[in-house]
């Protein structure tokens, strides 16, 4: 009688989970403050920059593309910590806090116009 079964590779001591290579170490808080930050000056900026150089007519389109713009830089500067682990978590912030921010700007800039218009 032969054996027909396959040989298959011995499980690892740990699961599967483990096979697949080291853990990472824990993103470093600077580096996490840094990811976050560095989207939400940028935000800033771009409201700043808004407010100064855009007519009071085009604010609302302005403002639109800032978010858009925000939201790409959020996505770089997450991917580029090649951390998997909070990931989610850094990219609501910084999606939060980028919108919260040309969010206050959209408002100040809206009292603005109609203050002046």
């Amino acid at each position: 009688m032969s054996d027909d079964t396959p040989d298959t590779p011995p499980m690892h001591a740990m699961g599967p989970a483990a096979a697949a290579g080291p853990v990472q170490p824990p993103l470093p808080r600077w580096a996490t403050l840094t990811s976050v930050g560095a989207v939400w000056a940028v935000s800033l900026l771009l409201g700043i920059l808004i407010g100064t150089v855009a007519r009071p007519a085009e604010y609302a389109s302005w403002l639109s593309l800032a978010l858009g713009v925000s939201v790409l830089l959020g996505f770089v500067a997450q991917l580029a910590t090649q951390q998997k682990d909070g990931f989610i978590d850094r990219l609501a912030v910084t999606f939060v806090g980028s919108f919260i921010i040309l969010g206050l700007f959209g408002g100040i800039l809206a009292l603005v116009s109609a203050a002046a218009g």
